[in-house]
Formats: structure tokens, C-alpha cells, sequence
């Protein structure tokens, strides 16, 4: 099967540029639309040489698994724009549900399933599934000329394979027991995507992405540790606030609001170490 856009997204105006491997897509994209692209452009692979993730990460895409960026070309403000990674974390919730029916894997934070949420969502810009990483998101930006902005709103997702030498979990589609490739993720994840880009309204429809973010977030309610450059800031993961920033209170009852930061649950945030 080859890559191919929903209906749904080609009758919104997105177009696909499809690849066997690449070096980044993200990369491809910005190229692109520094070269004059308008935007609503798909570039997807099935491989990966030379993925990134957030803070300079290396991202490994192997065969089979899912690389793919929508390049948005953009008058919104930076700040609004930015919001647009919260937006594909739904985008590929929803798609995830599509593609994989309920009953046909057994996921939850204690391997039974789940009727809440089978897939979770990690601030800022994770998927879970088991409290493992299924899948990463990162925004990447260009300024153009016009005071136009292009962002690169790259989603990778470990369909047939996960990295095992990383400090936590990680899983992939494959592991949890799924018969889906790449090919057909990504046709649900283009429908799913239309649909909550029109909720977001160019950034008007923030408040509506916020609250179905909620719904999926991973941790909400518990304790957290948050790593924000080398230091460890701990306490109870309370919301996100109207620009998508976490929202944490501390043992001594202060709320602080983080714009950016590598979120821990569970036992390592309860170390002291």
C-alpha cells in the first residue's frame, strides 16, 4: 500500500509528498517552504536517516516506522502557532483509536486494558501507551518573508520498532500486539488531523484543543518531576494553562507554570536522589 492522503484532507486543500527514506522530514519541509511552498503539505517516509527530536535528540525512524511533517505556513503569532504540537498529539490519539480497535491490544499503566484512554497523551509533546513512548512530536519554525511564519509539525511513531537503549520506556505498535503499517496510520492521522486543525481555528479554537487535550493527558492529578535546565522541580501535575503551559503545585502548596521541561511520573518523581 502507498501513502495517500484522506479524502477528507485533499478535499481541505493538503497535498502529500511521499518518500522511501529521507534524511529528516522536518528539514525537507522547511526547505520547501523556504523555497516559496504555500503550506498544507505533507511529507511523509516510512525511514528516517537523520531524525531529531526535542533539545538536538536523535530520533530513529528504522523501516516501517512512521515519519511524517506537515509544513503549516502561518500569519498567527509564534506563541499561537506553537500550540499547533498539542493539536497533532489529538490528531494522532485520534487516528491511533481509528486504526487500532478496541480489544485488539491490551494497554494500560498496569498492562490490563483501559476504557478511559488507551493512548495518552505526555506533556508536551508525547504518546503513550502502557506509560511507554509510542510516539514523538516537535515543532520546528522558519521565519519568511511577510512576517509569515512555517512550522515543521513533525510526528514520529514506532510502528514496527522502538529503541531500547533509552532512559525510559518505550514501545511500538508492534510490541503492543497491533497489525497496522505505516501506510495506513498515516491515512488516518491526515482524516484526524483535518478535523482538530478546524477546532483550532488558527489558534481561536485554543481553549476547545485545551480541553480535549485534558481529557488524554497522561499524569494529570499526580506527581510529577520536571527537569528544567539540570535542575529537578517536583509536585502534583494539576492542568495545563490557556497557552498550554504545565501547571504543577509544589510540597509547599505554590503553583508554578512551566513553558518548557522534561516531564517524569511516578517513582522518579518521587526520588530525591
Amino acid at each position: 500500500m502507498a501513502f495517500r492522503l484522506a479524502p477528507t484532507a485533499a478535499s481541505d486543500g493538503f497535498r502529500l509528498e511521499a518518500h522511501d527514506t529521507v534524511g529528516s522530514t522536518n528539514a525537507l519541509a522547511l526547505d520547501h517552504a523556504r523555497a516559496g511552498d504555500p503550506g498544507k503539505l505533507w511529507v511523509v517516509s516510512k525511514k528516517q536517516e537523520s531524525g531529531r527530536g526535542r533539545r538536538g535528540r536523535v530520533w530513529a525512524t528504522p523501516e516501517g516506522n512512521l515519519a511524517a511533517t506537515l509544513l503549516v505556513v502561518t500569519n498567527a503569532e509564534l506563541r499561537l502557532a506553537a500550540t499547533l504540537g498539542f493539536v497533532a498529539g489529538l490528531a494522532l490519539a485520534d487516528a491511533l483509536d481509528a486504526v487500532v480497535p478496541k480489544g485488539r491490544i491490551s494497554i494500560g499503566l498496569d498492562g490490563a486494558s483501559q476504557d478511559k484512554n488507551r493512548f495518552e497523551l505526555k506533556w508536551p509533546n508525547d504518546v503513550l501507551a502502557s506509560g511507554a513512548k509510542l510516539a514523538g512530536i516537535l515543532l520546528e519554525s522558519a521565519v519568511l518573508d511577510g512576517n509569515r511564519f512555517a512550522v515543521a509539525v513533525g510526528i514520529g511513531v514506532n510502528v514496527v520498532a522502538y529503541p531500547k537503549d533509552l532512559p525510559y520506556p518505550a514501545t511500538s505498535l508492534y510490541a503492543l500486539g497491533a497489525v497496522c503499517d505505516a501506510e495506513t496510520l498515516f491515512l488516518a492521522l491526515s482524516d484526524a488531523w483535518s478535523e482538530n486543525a478546524r477546532l483550532w481555528n488558527d489558534g481561536r479554537g485554543l481553549s476547545a484543543v485545551r480541553q480535549r487535550w485534558l481529557a488524554r493527558a497522561a499524569g494529570l492529578g499526580g506527581q510529577v518531576a520536571v527537569r528544567i535546565d539540570g535542575n529537578v522541580v517536583r509536585g502534583t501535575f494539576e492542568t495545563i494553562d490557556e497557552d498550554c503551559r504545565f501547571v504543577i503545585r509544589d510540597d509547599r502548596g505554590s503553583v508554578l507554570t512551566i513553558a518548557a521541561g522534561d516531564v517524569h511520573f511516578g517513582a522518579v518523581a518521587s526520588a530525591r536522589n
